[in-house]
């Protein structure tokens, strides 16, 4: 039975039991503590502790899962895998433990002609906690299980909680026993290689409270609502009805390594070490595959640095096997026919996801080019342990992952100051965490701004009601610490009780204006929020004093609002044509805007054509034009997120978030940022330029409003200027230039071919007006072309006899010697040192420096060096 039957039938018995069928979440979770969803019940997590209300009382679902935590062990063992697929049915409320263990036990047993698993029930063993005696009874009257395959094991086999205060409870777990090759007899208490776990149900009734490991806390009580929340390992079980040893054998990863194992000439089974290899090529490419088909490209940080170190081990692992030759593009695309079956996205959007991987093996290959010369040259010296700094060098220098440095070391037999590596890494986030925090905090330090949190509460903020406001001033922050007055002339950070400003956030700039009192003026440079809750103006005391507690009209510059608006709506609107032109995956990864300026990066590979930019900027004002309707709303997250609204990956939600839709649909985004009411209040959008910002990852840039208009009337009148200098149409500008560009290629050409003949003859004349000194040809000359050129063709015409050749030229000095001037001993660089006073460098058989003051001086000391005997001419 194929993986996708499995799948299948999995989602069809539960459909027929009254459940929800949900479909998978993406890989990126949305949840602030994890990277990617590591488990299939994480989507329904917000329902199982009663934070949101769930939309149905029963669900269930094939969640797509990644666990990293022991991708070292993937390969090692046949039970690791990085990419997998999580079989889950869940209960809010609804049934509970006997419906539960009745399914579970339906699907497991009832016969493939009949719609289920068709295991043999006979031979499987159920386990339960060890006083959970409603389980036992289930298993053993209702179900029918003999008491010698029912197994009670303890609180940290089989009781289940997140490891902090909250819901847990009691679980059953089904296990499969392969037979006796698999090894001895006795039930998973025994041996879990022989007893193959494929199914856990979990009962989540009871609340615990504060406790370490998985035993040591207490329960507080029951549940107001009993949940289940079970989990089926896809694999597994696919493993288990298509009679393979272990997940790297069943339909959707086998073809993957048999494929590794021809191209790298290698045989499955044959040696442990290689086993290994093709195991990683087997997990990576096709988690590789399932990742970038969900919106994540390789980066340094993050999920993109989960994917690239994933990519680059696999490529790794190829190249170890032997195989030299491109990697991906012959594993891709068999890992997508085994994936297709159940994800046909993964075909449909096959282009895209291969131009990333491609495109990562392409630079891994040069990163590998670099990294492993350095990496070889500090293996050739260092003693039994590679310093973290070598290793901080790779990583910054070369973009050599750690993680590959301590494998590569580690094959060398030596082992990597990892500490050492992560304390570099601790530097130098710190010091861009510090020049963050600067800016945000004024150089105060955090904790001057949560005593003023603590104090006098959060800052009252109107941002969204009002651009004016009568407030009182809470706090002055002078010189990293607390003031009570500031002077004409001072800038310091002014905290009020109350302020319409917006502090930066979301990549909108914080707001301009001012503040103004009695006997006060002050110009609001900046707005920064230093702590969750707390405003802080930067302000110029432009005249008078300002005191703590002083009354202050706190005032936004209105055209600065103005602009700014426009340019936050005037970015929602360019993403969503990006998304319009180019497809979904054009996923937004960061922004920036001020009033009239925007910049957009996104996920891309490859640059934008010319009419690809056009048909963005149109989609764009073609959105205005229509004067789409902007809303913004608050709701909860799990709400907006059903509502499909984007989110920045790695970004962290309150859980009431505030959504922004521009056209209903066409723009929906969590966003906290000011907008204007309906797009035609943007005005206009330029795309101003378009260039790459990383790997896999582009950068738009436009303007808007004013700016746009100011834009685009600059172009016009360069094109005017240049139309009048040119005399001619502005529709003909392009062809006059070309014409004018090739006619200039032309004259370059032949101003090359006429300083080539006048290197030949000079270089005849240098050769024929040679010296002999000795048994040495010396062969001097000065020119206003290039001297190496001239000395490196000189050299040519000199005869077999030991030759060398010296040249000065405005631009520099020049030695150059033949092969038989070398094996006699001589040195062109030694030469170049000795004529210039120590300076230039080079080789034995060519060497330069700077054009000396004395050209002539410069050239007769080459001469009188060859006529001398000294021994410090040669090498």
């Amino acid at each position: 039975m194929r993986t996708a039957e499995v799948k299948r039938r999995f989602l069809e018995h539960f459909k027929a039991a009254g459940h929800t069928i949900v479909t998978s979440a993406d890989l990126p979770a949305d949840d602030p503590n994890l990277l990617f969803v590591n488990a299939g019940m994480v989507p329904f997590k917000p329902y199982l502790l009663g934070q949101v209300t769930p939309p149905y009382r029963r669900a269930a679902s094939v969640q797509k899962c990644i666990r990293t935590l022991d991708i070292d062990e993937v390969g090692k063992t046949t039970r690791h895998g990085t990419f997998f697929q999580m079989n889950g049915n869940f209960s809010f409320g609804d049934y509970f433990k006997e419906e539960a263990i009745k399914l579970a036990w339906s699907l497991s047993t009832t016969p493939v002609d009949q719609g289920g698993y068709g295991l043999d029930p006979e031979r499987i063993w159920a386990t339960v906690y060890h006083d959970d005696e409603e389980a036992y009874a289930l298993w053993r009257e209702v179900v029918g299980i003999p008491e010698q395959r029912l197994v009670r094991r303890g609180k940290s086999d089989n009781f289940w909680s997140m490891g902090v205060p909250g819901p847990c409870g009691p679980c059953s777990e089904l296990f499969y026993d392969r037979g006796p090759a698999y090894g001895p007899p006795g039930g998973p208490e025994v041996d879990e290689d022989r007893y193959l776990e494929f199914w856990n149900l979990v009962f989540m009734q009871f609340e615990r409270g504060e406790g370490v490991g998985k035993d040591d806390y207490p329960i507080l009580g029951e549940l107001p609502l009993r949940n289940i929340d079970t989990g089926m390992g896809l694999e597994r079980m696919a493993a288990l009805l298509q009679g393979v040893d272990n997940i790297y054998e069943i339909d959707e990863t086998k073809p993957i390594l048999t494929a590794a194992a021809r191209l790298s000439g290698t045989i499955y089974g044959a040696n442990k070490g290689d086993d290994v290899r093709l195991r990683v090529v087997a997990d990576h490419v096709r988690t590789a595959l399932m990742l970038i088909g969900d919106g994540v490209t390789p980066a340094n940080e993050g999920r993109g640095y989960v994917l690239r170190r994933i990519l680059r081990r696999a490529i790794r692992a190829m190249r170890l096997l032997g195989h030299t030759g491109p990697v991906l593009p012959e594993l891709l695309p068999v890992a997508r026919e085994c994936m297709a079956p159940s994800y046909p996205q993964v075909a449909a959007d096959f282009e895209r996801i291969s131009s990333y991987a491609y495109g990562e093996e392409n630079a891994f290959d040069a990163t590998l080019r670099q990294g492993n010369a350095v990496l070889d040259r500090e293996l050739a010296k260092t003693g039994a342990r590679l310093a973290g700094s070598t290793a901080f060098q790779l990583h910054d220098t070369y973009g050599f992952p750690i993680d590959l440095t301590v494998e590569v070391a580690a094959e060398h037999g030596l082992e990597v100051d990892v500490e050492g590596f992560r304390q570099l890494m601790s530097e130098q986030r710190e010091r861009a965490k510090r020049d963050a925090q600067a800016k945000k905090s004024g150089h105060a330090e955090t904790g001057v701004y949560r005593e003023l949190l603590d104090g006098g509460g959060p800052t009252d903020w109107l941002a969204y009601q009002s651009l004016e406001c009568d407030a009182t001033v809470v706090a002055i922050v002078c010189d990293g610490g607390i003031a009570q007055t500031a002077h004409q002339g001072q800038i310091v950070g002014v905290v009020l009780d109350r302020t319409p400003f917006y502090a930066e956030s979301g990549g909108q700039a914080g707001d301009a204006g001012s503040l103004s009192g009695p006997s006060f003026s002050g110009e609001v440079l900046d707005v920064q929020r230093p702590i969750k809750g707390l405003i802080v103006h930067q302000v110029k005391i432009v005249g008078g004093c300002l005191g703590v507690g002083s009354r202050v009209h706190a005032a936004v510059d209105s055209e600065w609002r103005v602009g700014a608006r426009q340019a936050h709506s005037g970015t929602h609107v360019v993403h969503a044509a990006l998304r319009e032109v180019l497809g979904p995956a054009a996923l937004q990864s960061g922004s920036y805007n001020r009033p009239g300026y925007l910049r957009l990066d996104f996920s891309w590979r490859g640059g934008l054509s010319a009419a690809t930019r056009s048909e963005i900027e149109e989609v764009a004002n073609l959105a205005i034009r229509r004067d789409l309707p902007v809303q913004a709303r608050f709701m909860p997250l799990a709400e907006a997120r059903a509502l499909g609204a984007l989110a920045l990956f790695g970004e962290t939600y309150d859980e009431n978030v505030r959504v922004v839709e521009i056209g209903g649909a066409w723009s929906r985004e969590l966003c906290g940022g000011t907008h204007v009411e309906h797009c035609a209040q943007i005005g206009s959008i330029a795309v101003t330029a378009e260039s790459s910002v990383g790997a896999g990852q582009r950068r738009v840039e436009a303007v808007t409003g004013i700016e746009a208009f100011r834009y685009l009337a600059r172009e016009r009148d360069l094109l005017t200027r240049v139309a009048e200098q040119l005399n001619a149409p502005r529709e003909e500008l392009p062809d006059r230039v070309a014409g004018l560009v090739e006619r200039m290629k032309a004259a370059e050409r032949q101003a090359q071919q006429l300083r080539e003949r006048l290197l030949e003859a000079e270089a005849l004349s240098a050769a024929a007006a040679a010296q002999n000194i000795g048994e040495i040809l010396v062969a001097t000359a000065h020119t206003d072309l290039d001297a190496r050129s001239l000395a490196e063709l000189v050299r040519s015409r000199l005869p077999e006899r030991p030759g060398i050749v010296a040249v000065s030229s405005p631009s520099g000095f020049a030695v150059a010697l033949n092969q038989a001037a070398q094996e006699a001993g001589l040195s062109a660089a030694a030469l170049v040192r000795r004529a210039l006073d120590g300076k230039g460098g080079g080789n034995a058989r060519f060497a330069q420096g700077k054009a000396p003051a004395d050209s002539t001086a410069a050239l007769a000391r080459i001469t009188a060096l060859v006529q001398s005997t000294a021994p410090d001419h040669r090498h």
